[in-house]
C-alpha cells in the first residue's frame, strides 16, 4: 500500500467534515450526513487507488453512494478495502455536541472484516493494556488487569461507555468495581481511539455499538498499538444468516485484531467535525474553513495531526484535482 495514500485520505475526511459542519446544531442529521457523504465521494474520485467499499452507507439498493461494493478511486494504484463513516455522529452534529468525526480506514485488498450493519459487543484498550483484556471475562477482572498494566488503582481508571439502556447492568458493574465512568451519547469510534491517548483520560471502552464502527476502530487501534475485541450480536434470523455468509458460524466467537483487520498495514484518517478531546471541530471565518485531522499508518506506527486552512473561494466544491 502506498504511503502517500495517508495524506490523500486526509483530503477526503477534510472535505466531508467541512461539508457536514455547515449543519452544526441545526437539528437536521440526515442533511448533515448527506453533505458529508457527497463531499467524501467527490474527493474519492481523485485518489490514486483501486478501492472497494466493504463498510459504507449501506447496501447498493439502500445508498446512492459509498454503498458496499462500490468502486472508489482513479482506477490506478493499489487495490484496497475501504471502510467509511462520512459522519460518525449524525446526532452529535444535529445537536451541536462533542466528538463528531469524518472517518476513513483502508487496508490491503481482502484484509478488512466485511462487518454487516448490526451490533457488536466490544472492549478496547490502548497500548499499555494490550494482552490484558478478555471480552468473556467479568468486568471487574478486566478493570483489575488494566489497572495493573497501567500501574493505577481501579479507582483511578475511567471507562467510556455509550449511554444506552442496554448498558444498565454494565454500568452498575463498573461502578461496583470502583472505577469511574464517562458516559457518551454517541460516537464510539472516537471513544475507542481515546483509550490510546493518555491526554484523554480514558483507559478502557466497554459496551455494545455498531459492528462497522468496531472494524473502523480496530484499524485505528492497530495503527496506535492498541487492542479491540468484538463479538457480533445478531438480533434476528436475517442477521444470523448474514454472519454465516461471512464465515462466522459460531456467534459466540470473539473477533480479535487479526479477524477485524488482517495484515501488517492499514491507514486510518479522521477529521473533527465538532470539538472533541482529540480533535477540534471545523471553524469558518467567512473565506476559509479550518480543520483538525489525524492520520496514522500501522506499518510505520506514524501518527500525524494536521491543521488545514481551506480557501472556500478557490475550492467551493472542496475539490481541486
Amino acid at each position: 500500500m502506498e504511503r502517500s495514500l495517508s495524506m490523500e485520505l486526509v483530503r477526503v475526511t477534510e472535505a466531508a467534515a467541512l461539508a457536514s459542519a455547515r449543519w452544526l446544531g441545526r437539528g437536521k442529521k440526515a442533511e448533515a450526513d448527506d453533505a458529508a457523504t457527497t463531499a467524501m465521494r467527490r474527493v474519492f474520485d481523485t485518489i490514486p487507488m483501486k478501492g472497494t467499499v466493504v463498510i459504507g452507507e449501506g447496501e447498493m439498493d439502500e445508498a446512492p453512494m459509498l454503498y458496499i461494493g462500490e468502486k472508489l478511486g482513479t482506477g490506478y494504484g493499489p487495490r484496497v478495502d475501504v471502510a467509511v463513516d462520512p459522519l460518525e455522529g449524525t446526532n452529535i452534529v444535529a445537536n451541536g455536541t462533542w466528538n463528531a468525526l469524518a472517518v476513513i480506514a483502508i487496508a490491503d485488498d481482502g484484509c478488512l472484516l466485511h462487518a454487516p450493519d448490526m451490533y457488536m459487543e466490544k472492549i478496547a484498550v490502548g497500548p499499555e493494556s494490550v494482552g490484558c483484556i478478555d471480552l468473556d471475562a467479568p468486568v471487574v477482572d478486566n478493570l483489575k488487569a488494566v489497572a495493573k498494566a497501567k500501574n493505577k488503582d481501579i479507582e483511578d481508571l475511567v471507562a467510556i461507555i455509550l449511554d444506552r439502556e442496554r448498558h444498565e447492568k454494565l454500568i452498575h458493574e463498573v461502578r461496583e468495581a470502583g472505577a469511574r465512568i464517562k458516559l457518551i451519547p454517541d460516537g464510539d469510534v472516537a471513544a475507542a481511539i481515546s483509550t490510546a491517548f493518555e491526554d484523554t483520560g480514558v483507559d478502557i471502552l466497554f459496551g455494545t455499538g455498531g459492528a462497522p464502527e468496531g472494524v473502523i476502530s480496530a484499524v485505528a487501534l492497530k495503527c496506535l498499538g492498541g487492542e479491540l475485541q468484538g463479538r457480533l450480536v445478531a438480533q434476528n434470523k436475517a442477521e444470523m444468516e448474514r454472519c454465516k455468509k461471512m464465515g462466522i458460524e459460531d456467534l459466540n466467537q470473539i473477533l480479535r485484531m487479526d479477524d477485524l483487520v488482517k495484515g501488517d498495514d492499514a491507514i486510518f484518517a479522521a477529521t473533527g467535525v465538532t470539538d472533541g478531546e482529540l480533535l477540534k471541530g471545523v471553524r469558518f471565518n467567512g473565506t476559509s474553513g479550518i480543520t483538525h485531522s489525524v492520520v496514522m499508518r500501522a506499518k510505520s506506527g506514524t501518527v500525524r495531526f494536521i491543521h488545514g486552512t481551506h480557501s472556500l473561494k478557490k475550492k467551493p466544491n472542496l475539490v481541486i484535482k
